[in-house]
């Protein structure tokens, strides 16, 4: 909390804590809504978060805010995962659509705004990765990069 005294600041001192405000770290990071998952998918999410690659398509890692062992990024716009998201409900449509990369199973989601959302099936957690419209021409790639790391980390099973 910033608390003010009853002196003026310099106009040369004003000028700097503006431009360093605007000069945040986290102006270019992405951002992500951090998952709230049991105490024990929690813990599978806090181990594949040790085990993702640095890179995904060629592109570093690049978390979003807020910080969290549930979230990750990569590149910009930023491939976004998220670990321990709720079961979508599009898992009870028998229609739905559904791919599998390097042994790992995901539900294919296109949006409204031509990205891609997959969501891991038949996995003890659910893993969701989120495909900026940037990035859908690296068909699956990321989801192939993705795989040894989810295999590893997340079992096979039901979620719940």
């Amino acid at each position: 909390m910033v608390f003010f005294h009853h002196r003026l600041l310099g106009l040369p001192v004003i000028a700097l804590l503006i431009a360093t405000a605007g000069c945040s770290s986290s102006d270019d990071s992405p951002s992500a809504a951090v998952p709230s998952p049991d105490a024990q998918v929690a813990k599978l999410c806090q181990n594949l978060d040790k085990v993702l690659p640095r890179k995904v398509s060629g592109l570093e890692r690049n978390d979003p805010e807020p910080r969290s062992a549930l979230t990750a990024g990569w590149g910009g716009p930023a491939i976004i995962l998220r670990c321990g998201v709720t079961r979508p409900s599009e898992m009870d449509d028998s229609e739905a659509d559904g791919v599998e990369a390097n042994g790992v199973g995901w539900l294919l989601e296109k949006r409204n705004d031509d990205s891609f959302r997959f969501t891991t099936t038949l996995r003890k957690a659910y893993v969701e990765v989120s495909l900026p419209k940037a990035r859908t021409g690296d068909g699956l790639g990321p989801l192939v990069d993705l795989a040894p790391a989810i295999k590893k980390a997340i079992p096979k099973g039901i979620a719940f």
